[in-house]
């Protein structure tokens, strides 16, 4: 299911705040890490209706791809 640009504006944002929170790191990297990992396009295709999910569950999806590397 696709969602809203706006929405999906809000899950971003909330997703690299709770990222850079989780991690300790800056928003900047945090914001890399998610644009360029696969979370992202899951995320924008509405895979799997990630866009739904909480901002705490994808920060930790994304740091489970971001410490192995693959983020």
């Amino acid at each position: 299911m696709q969602a809203d640009s706006v929405l999906l504006n809000y899950v971003y944002q909330g997703a690299i705040e709770a990222f850079a929170r989780r991690e300790n790191v800056s928003l900047r990297r945090a914001f890399d890490a998610l644009y360029k990992s696969l979370l992202y396009q899951e995320i924008s295709q509405g895979v799997s209706d990630m866009h739904c999910r909480s901002d705490d569950y994808l920060a930790e999806e994304l740091g489970r791809k971001w410490n192995l590397g693959a983020a």
